[in-house]
């Protein structure tokens, strides 16, 4: 703690002082968009529990079709954003009271895309943990139908029935506008015209055309307004059925790829030579081949592959299949963010999902079908999870019920894998879960339900009683007394992720790939020969690619051969940029194309128009086709230029030139001056100031950030006699290694942290020093 916090002998008396200051901005959420910002003091900074409110609306009010203001406040709290009927996610303008991280808040819903009530949760991070915390949920409502899509209902036949000859595929249709076309889809093929009969409306499909086996049926209505409703998918047995068994046979190893990865594989097939390359080297790093793809195909970018882009998927797949790859469909809960589909009320949602991965297979050829579907929905993430146990565990449990019943309905042989955390197993009778009349550990429910499990068995160490084997061996006896054999797949961390709430122990990011194999050796020695262990998955494709043997000079780093000297495409639709606030502005391109991999998209930045983009304008570089250029200056018209950069490191050509300007503030500019960083005994120490960016002057902040490379610890900086900010890393490799330090949020009062023009904007050491450093000193 620092000296200015330990001044204050009583906790109660800044709390209620924090309180009274909030309620009076709260009174005044309507004038906030335009208030100066001034301080009415400072407070200090003191540890309260955080917490988010909705303040603008009651519950179950009615609102205009428009852009309504949704506003409350947050104590404690950062990087707010407003959750929309689970599926859409906006960021919150925050107004925080003089430089802490409490005051008020307020997003812009357009309202005009709904019809009925409107489920509202404001998400923020805690200051102090940085874990989750959410407000209940709160409901308003908007009368307006034009955006009201039909309901639609598939009423014969029923789900799980047997169907011969000709039949008539009946349907419901509940539509507050005119509809425009009512339509069949069969085993994923095109859609057909059902036709109006009496109240209801009917197709003829004669199921002798059909292949011996399970059907899929789905029905949409369209209305006079382009609204499409769908109904959820009826599953159907025709014919003479040979029911195929599941076979699990063992993964290892398999690796994550999320969407930003998966949808360069599907859309740019030169992706797969990357892929290729990466999965089947077994020299760089002495490791086992990559033999099981976990694939997200979740919508993504506008895209939704399943069913916009399927051809694209059966070809991919295919070749995955012809290399000797398993490929499992990666889904969570089809929300935003994906662990809502944990909850009841989101349950459609996620079922929908999974019946993408069945109605694909259905209608794919044995050689383009998934393996499996790996579901990643995690509900521990959940603020509720703990304190109103057993609510969202029941829940949980419920939607995986729902999920493998779905499997189970349309009859086909598609492998079932939950991705859990480590810690659902537990000797602690005050964690069993009760469910369907069975008291058991929440992983033992998943494990009964389930034809594998993935343990994100996230720890850095294999050895003791807080390392990964301690921690699967629980999983793994289970597997065994149930009997199934190959079901617990062991999977491990290697994303920089330590900026969360969780410890610097849990990836093998800071440690490197070579410490990482080692590991594993351990835990290969420990369960090799145990019938229930199934291997071991990697987390993900896009991290673990660029993690090097080891951090620093003598580190080696993976490389695709052949070299590839091809520039990557131009992007496919041209930049926009609208700006957010006053200091960031949000930028929208199409994607690239190239022989090998894109690796992610360069931003370039000026001032200027018609400015040539170089080196010295880079804004930052993006693996998603937006980027947000944050910490920029008010009032002031920024330039943007887009190109690719592929694995090798070749740039394509830039884009056209996008432009937008950013809104005007009160509050002044202040950037991080002098970063440095030097090793300090087995440590490494990075000091820094905060300065007006205008003036120059040292001002009073408090910096908050983690160090990368070797290092991962989160601190918040302290200050030296001369008011330089320092902090120390955690011990780190004394022979040789790589630090650096990352700034993650700086707060003064009157002031915001104008990122963009910090001097230098990073800082990192190595060790040994190499002989080109070493000179450099010497001049």
């Amino acid at each position: 703690m620092t000296d200015y916090r330990k001044s204050w002998k009583l906790n109660v008396f800044p709390l209620l002082v924090k309180w009274f200051v909030m309620m009076i901005v709260v009174s005044m959420v309507p004038l906030l968009p335009v208030l100066p910002s001034f301080p009415l003091f400072t407070l200090p900074s003191v540890s309260a529990e955080s917490q988010i409110t909705i303040d603008s609306h009651e519950n179950g009010q009615l609102v205009d079709s428009g852009i309504v203001t949704i506003s409350g406040h947050y104590v404690d709290v950062f990087d707010l954003k407003l959750i929309v009927n689970g599926k859409e996610q906006l960021d919150a303008h925050m107004n925080n009271l003089s430089g802490t991280e409490t005051g008020t808040w307020y997003a812009e819903l357009d309202t005009s895309k709904y019809h009925g009530n409107i489920r509202l949760v404001a998400r923020g991070l805690q200051s102090d943990t940085r874990y989750g915390v959410t407000t209940p949920q709160k409901v308003i409502q908007v009368n307006n139908p034009p955006a009201s899509p039909p309901l639609v209902r598939i009423d014969h036949p029923t789900d799980g029935s047997r169907v011969e000859g000709e039949i008539t595929v009946t349907l419901s249709v509940y539509a507050i506008n005119p509809v425009h076309a009512v339509e069949i889809r069969l085993n994923g093929g095109s859609w057909s015209p059902a036709i109006a009969a009496n109240e209801h409306y009917e197709y003829m499909w004669d199921t002798e055309t059909a292949l011996n086996g399970s059907s899929s049926i789905e029905a949409r209505a369209i209305d006079e307004y382009g609204n499409i409703g769908r109904s959820m998918t009826v599953y159907v047995r025709n014919g003479e059925i040979i029911q195929e068994a599941v076979t699990l046979e063992r993964q290892d190893r398999a690796i994550w790829i999320w969407e930003k990865a998966a949808y360069n594989l599907f859309l740019n097939p030169g992706s797969r030579t990357a892929l290729k390359a990466f999965a089947d080297d077994t020299a760089t790093f002495n490791s086992d081949p990559v033999t099981t793809f976990y694939l997200g195909v979740f919508p993504y970018e506008g895209i939704d592959i399943l069913e916009e882009e399927t051809a694209k998927v059966r070809d991919f797949v295919t070749w995955a299949h012809e290399q000797g790859y398993k490929v499992h469909a990666c889904i969570a809960g089809g929300t935003v963010p994906p662990y809502f589909g944990a909850l009841t009320a989101y349950h459609d949602l996620a079922v929908r999902e999974m019946e993408k991965v069945i109605n694909y297979n259905l209608s794919s050829s044995p050689a383009e079908q998934f393996d499996g579907v790996n579901v990643d929905i995690e509900p521990y993430i959940l603020p509720e999870f703990r304190p109103n146990k057993p609510s969202v565990q029941l829940q949980y449990l419920d939607i995986m019920e729902k999920l493998v019943q779905r499997r189970n309905t349309a009859g086909i042989p598609l492998l079932f894998g939950p991705a859990i955390p480590r810690w659902f197993d537990s000797n602690d009778p005050a964690k069993d879960i009760t469910w369907k009349g069975q008291t058991k550990w929440l992983s033992e429910h998943i494990q009964d339900i389930s034809d594998y499990i993935t343990i994100m068995d996230y720890r850095d160490t294999a050895d003791g009683t807080a390392g990964i084997i301690a921690h699967a061996q629980g999983e793994i006896d289970y597997a065994n007394r149930i009997g199934k054999p190959n079901s617990v797949i062991i999977g491990v961390e290697t994303l920089d992720i330590a900026n969360s709430g969780d410890p610097e122990t849990i990836t093998f990011r800071e440690e490197g790939r070579a410490h990482m194999e080692s590991e594993l050796d351990k835990v290969y020695a420990s369960f090799n020969n145990n019938p229930a262990f199934g291997g071991i998955a990697m987390h993900h494709y896009d991290s673990i690619r660029w993690l090097p043997s080891a951090w620093g000079p003598g580190g080696l780093k993976w490389t695709v051969t052949p070299e590839d000297v091809t520039l990557p495409s131009a992007v496919s639709v041209q930049p926009s940029a609208k700006a957010f606030d006053y200091q960031s502005i949000t930028l929208r391109y199409g994607r690239a194309f190239d022989d090998s991999d894109i690796e992610d998209y360069v931003i370039y930045r000026s001032t200027e128009p018609d400015f040539e983009p170089d080196l010295s304008n880079i804004a930052g570089q993006s693996r998603n086709l937006t980027y947000i250029d944050r910490g920029l200056l008010p009032d002031t018209t920024y330039y943007y230029k887009v190109a690719a950069k592929d694995i090798s490191g070749n740039i394509g050509p830039a884009s056209h030139e996008a432009a937008a300007t950013t809104a005007p503030t009160n509050l002044r500019p202040m950037i991080i001056d002098g970063m440095h960083i030097v090793r300090d005994g087995t440590r490494s120490r990075v000091a820094l100031k905060v300065t007006d960016y205008e003036t120059g002057e040292q001002i009073t902040a408090r910096v908050f950030g983690r160090f990368t490379y070797n290092g991962g610890k989160y601190v918040e900086l302290a200050p030296d006699p001369n008011g330089i900010l320092f902090a120390h890393s955690e011990a780190l490799p004394e022979t040789s290694g790589q630090v650096g330090f990352w700034p993650q949020r700086v707060l003064a009062g009157n002031y915001y942290w104008a990122a963009a023009y910090d001097s230098p904007r990073t800082a990192s050491v190595q060790w040994p020093e190499c002989f080109y450093d070493i000179l450099l000193k010497s001049r």
